[in-house]
């Protein structure tokens, strides 16, 4: 039972999206909508279509993440990958970039990265526009600066014909809606960054009564990392961002009650059985002292032949240089020969010499340190054993045009002492007495006790993690408040949850407790969960493109753009309520209020007037 809660990171790396080739039902008999879901987590792209050739659900999911490679000196060469290009976020994660601050797109030109992957990997193709409209979600009452600029970058930059935008948890409680359902309800939607509690009146977002708690999965994950280093500080390193995202995913849940649960596990008993390990990634290499007479022999048997290959790749490599300088040297001494003493003495001059004595001198020198390292290729070439170069530099008195490469030389070989000081004979040890006393991968095990219940926690409790905010039972308990007892019991029939940070076990059946405290004495109400938490807002928009593809209702073209302004937003069933931008205007001057100003300018242009 115990090996049986042992369980291993995947540690799964993203597959590169490939570029897809749509139908011709996209483009037939007119571009069908194009809809992208622009979460701070994850994006998600796709057709909307009722033709059963175009798949109905989303053919891209990439996180919403852009990094640029460092590339080669001075930024020559650096390459921009977005998405599931990125293979894993961790060997990059100071160099990620998200256009999102919470869950607002605010860095344009990071967002024209990712659409320019979503629109390049779907196959659009359409040469210095995409024809197709566009169907975005946004944020709950998002600024009318983010809008303007997002509808900027799509008319401007992609020139697309027409544009929706709708909030995503509106587009998950109406694909969610069942014949029964009412029209009104409390949708509760718990995302990445943020949760926001938004009560639906008649079918309409009553957007003055919506709250929002600046929690989510991304400060659950940040707590359980802390947890965890604390807990274990021997693997800081090891304990990622990605690998908590995993534990909340698959090993965390919501507590009932979150101090009878921590009386629960206050139980050894109750500890042992419900207690997960998480195994971490570890190598049997570092026992090294366990090995063999005859693996260490061979060990160094490879270390050397090694060595010697790269003895003899220096050798040549400083023959050849040698050489050319050598050959350089006997150019300038043919200049003398030849008379030409203007271009000799400007050569002496860069090679900071002073004579033809100390050229000559040089020319010896460097033919001697030749056929020296020709002498020793012919060795080393007959001689099985390694031929070390020696450390100190063969012609030492080159320095005007040999320093530099003496240099090297000399750190070479100082980078090989550690492998020469395997050579040196040690006496052999018995296994048994250098067998470790502890269990190496029982020492790489995170065990998962509280932390599964505690980092969910946080959206309850944010005073949890310092937050001076109140949790998702008190902010409901606020916005039912806000309305007539008859409006609080038509909102409490249909409680809806959405989000990816709703998925954890045990939401449900806690914001039902939550929900029987602060209700009246048998007073009825309904919990409902979202069938698929993290797409129904994909699907959602695509059920509504597909049903208002043909209507004027909630999309904005480009001739309202142009007239209106980018922040302009035409409402649906799903959208923000649209607030227009009010300036204050201006009273006009009248000929009353003119003349006290005429007079003291007039009297202000007369000197005596003054006196």
């Amino acid at each position: 039972a115990a090996a049986s809660r042992v369980f291993a990171f995947r540690d799964a790396r993203w597959a590169p999206d490939p570029v897809l080739e749509p139908s011709a039902a996209v483009r037939t008999p007119q571009p069908v909508p194009l809809v992208i879901d622009n979460g701070s987590f994850q994006t998600r792209a796709g057709w909307a279509s009722p033709d059963p050739a175009v798949p109905a659900e989303p053919l891209l999911r990439f996180r919403s993440l852009a990094a640029r490679s460092r590339g080669a000196r001075g930024g020559a060469g650096a390459e921009t990958q977005v998405g599931n290009d990125l293979g894993s976020p961790e060997p990059l994660r100071w160099l990620l970039r998200t256009p999102f601050d919470r869950n607002v797109p605010v860095q344009l030109e990071l967002q024209e990265l990712l659409l320019d992957h979503v629109f390049q990997r779907l196959g659009v193709a359409s040469q210095g526009c995409v024809d197709h409209p566009i169907v975005l979600t946004e944020a709950v009452c998002n600024p009318l600066y983010s809008r303007q600029m997002m509808s900027e970058l799509l008319f401007e930059c992609y020139q697309v014909p027409k544009v929706s935008y709708g909030v995503d948890s509106l587009y998950s409680f109406y694909h969610n809606r069942r014949q029964n359902w009412p029209c009104s309800g409390l949708v509760i939607s718990s995302g990445y960054q943020c949760t926001h509690i938004l009560p639906v009146l008649e079918g309409r977002l009553d957007a003055k009564n919506c709250k929002r708690i600046n929690l989510g999965g991304c400060q659950a994950a940040v707590y359980l990392q802390r947890l965890l280093q604390l807990k274990y500080p021997g693997h800081f390193a090891a304990i990622t961002l990605s690998r908590m995202e995993e534990i909340l995913h698959e090993h965390s849940y919501i507590a009932e009650d979150y101090i009878e649960e921590l009386q629960k596990w206050r139980s050894p008993e109750y500890y042992e059985d419900n207690m997960h390990k998480m195994q971490l990634p570890f190598s049997n290499k570092l026992l090294g002292s366990t090995l063999t007479s005859e693996e260490k022999q061979e060990r160094r048997q490879q270390q050397l032949r090694r060595l010697q290959e790269l003895n003899a790749r220096r050798r040549e490599e400083k023959l050849q240089l040698d050489q050319e300088r050598l050959d350089r040297l006997l150019y300038i001494q043919e200049l003398l020969e030849d008379g030409q003493m203007d271009q000799f003495h400007k050569a002496l001059v860069e090679l900071n010499m002073d004579s033809a004595e100390e050229l000559q001198s040089y020319i010896n020198k460097l033919s001697l340190s030749i056929e020296q390292t020709k002498q020793k290729i012919l060795q080393a070439e007959v001689n099985i054993e390694v031929d070390v170069v020696d450390s100190k530099p063969e012609t030492p008195d080159l320095d005007p045009l040999g320093s530099e490469q003496s240099l090297e030389d000399v750190e070479s070989i100082n980078e090989f002492e550690p492998l020469f000081a395997e050579e040196q004979p040690e006496v052999e040890k018995p296994v048994a007495a250098v067998q470790p006393v502890f269990n190496l991968a029982e020492y790489h095990q995170l065990f998962l006790g509280t932390e599964r219940i505690r980092a969910p926690e946080i959206v309850f409790q944010p005073s949890l993690i310092g937050e001076d905010q109140a949790g998702i039972a008190e902010t409901m308990q606020y916005v039912l408040e806000r309305y007539p007892k008859e409006q609080q019991a038509i909102l409490v029939q249909n409680v809806f949850l959405t989000g990816g940070n709703t998925m954890y076990p045990g939401l449900k059946d806690r914001v039902h407790k939550e929900l029987l405290e602060m209700r009246p004495f048998q007073s009825s109400f309904q919990v409902h969960l979202a069938s698929s938490p993290v797409l129904d807002a994909w699907y959602g928009a695509r059920d509504w493109a597909v049903e208002y593809m043909t209507r004027e209702e909630g999309w904005i073209t480009r001739k309202d753009y142009e007239e209106k302004g980018g922040e302009y937003l035409k409402e649906h069933c799903a959208s923000n309520v649209y607030v227009p931008i009010r300036l204050p205007k201006q009273a006009p001057r009248t000929a009353e209020a003119l003349a006290p100003s005429r007079a003291l300018t007039s009297s202000a242009g007369n000197p005596c007037e003054q006196a």
